[in-house]
């Protein structure tokens, strides 16, 4: 081939993969646009076959093949997302239209979620920009926002705050209560084995229910551009609500540790980190101890990378920070490093990154790592034309004697 044809081939490849990322959505209307596909195999743990490296986020549970274009993605990930409720985190049932109600208390949205003849009432208060005209993009925190407001105060972006004890109370530091306790085990006393992820995953989606149901006339709220971030355990629950949500743009897991984004393959290779044994089974499904503990885990069919991976094609940023080795970074390198792979083979990969820098308190983000951060924000939640083509970066700060 000459050297014109090849340049002229190179271009031709480049413009049709330039088109088709455009015709791929940012973000749905729907919180699972797949829900209509059947439930993949869901082996016995003794059926489970043993996987040493990170499974291959295309390969179809059933072992037949691979995924082949973008269409099929969708597919693929509702079977990701079958197999991480039910061996992980446990069911996010689905929820009819007809069974929310929500509106307005000046400035505080309140939804009410009635399922088999209980109600969970869920209030949020928006907290509307200085700035800007509505309707507004929205970012949500998972029990709060660390990242600092001075990334919001200057833009036209509402903020909000999911309380997850109105769905789960359960909370590390103070009294809380057991499985079958919570306002969420009232509305469906048949999934108390529940973890809390789930759970919270499924309030988040009520309280973007209500957004949708009462409209940007109401609530001065664009339900195509809302954000979803946490920190820590919250960076978790943030992971999760992006994850098991289409209707969210924009994920921003903060120092999410174990159990978040980093593999739990490769967690159970270091030392003194979250891992499959050491993590709080309250958020997960006891039977997840049981059946993948130690070289167990080898057999679970999935990992975290996939749980990342089901963002795809929506955004999604990861941040770290290394100083805190429980929060196993190493681990949530390699799940990123697999996830990414997901969005660079649909031409979309400006869609994911990350960002880790030791050198600072745990969810304090330092003012390094707020341009990578803002670049999301701005191009995800504000549609500018920012640039976050190649945004995986790692910082070290050596630390002062």
């Amino acid at each position: 081939m000459s050297s014109r044809k090849l340049l002229f081939s190179l271009a031709l490849a480049c413009a049709i993969g330039t088109m088709q990322a455009q015709t791929i959505p940012l973000v749905y209307t729907q919180e699972n646009t797949g829900s209509h596909y059947p439930q993949p195999p869901l082996p016995s743990f003794d059926e489970l076959p043993e996987i040493r490296e990170l499974p291959d986020p295309f390969a179809w549970s059933d072992g037949h093949g691979t995924v082949g274009n973008f269409n099929e993605w969708e597919h693929r990930r509702n079977e990701i997302s079958a197999e991480l409720q039910h061996y992980g985190i446990g069911t996010k049932p689905a929820v009819s239209p007809v069974q929310v109600k929500a509106h307005m208390d000046g400035d505080t949205l309140i939804v009410d979620v009635t399922v088999n003849g209980q109600s969970l009432t869920l209030r949020s208060e928006i907290r509307y920009p200085k700035v800007g005209q509505p309707p507004y993009a929205v970012m949500i925190g998972t029990s709060g926002i660390a990242l600092p407001k001075q990334l919001f105060e200057e833009r036209p972006i509402a903020t909000m705050v999911f309380h997850e004890k109105q769905v789960n109370d359960y909370g590390q530091w103070e009294p809380h209560h057991d499985r079958g306790e919570h306002p969420f085990d009232r509305l469906y006393p048949d999934l108390t084995a529940n973890g809390a992820y789930s759970e919270w995953a499924w309030g988040l989606s009520r309280v973007i229910d209500g957004l949708q149901q009462l409209g940007p006339e109401v609530t001065k709220i664009d339900t195509k551009h809302i954000g979803v971030t946490g920190c820590s355990y919250a960076g978790k629950m943030a992971l999760y609500c992006g994850a098991l949500d289409e209707r969210v743009a924009l994920t921003i897991a903060q120092e999410p540790g174990g159990g978040g984004a980093a593999a739990w393959r490769v967690s159970h290779t270091l030392e003194e980190v979250e891992s499959i044994e050491r993590t709080d089974y309250h958020w997960f499904l006891e039977s997840q101890r049981t059946m993948f503990s130690g070289d167990s885990v080898y057999h679970m069919p999935y990992d975290h990378h996939e749980l990342c991976a089901m963002i795809c094609p929506r955004a999604l940023l990861l941040i770290g920070n290394p100083d805190y080795k429980w929060l196993a970074d190493e681990a949530m390198l390699a799940s990123a490093k697999a996830a990414r792979k997901v969005w660079e083979r649909f031409g979309i990969a400006d869609r994911m990154g990350w960002s880790i820098q030791n050198g600072h308190m745990h969810c304090a983000l330092p003012e390094e790592q707020w341009v990578e951060t803002q670049a999301f924000i701005d191009k995800f939640l504000l549609g500018k034309d920012t640039d976050t083509s190649d945004i995986r970066i790692i910082r070290h700060k050596e630390k002062q004697q």
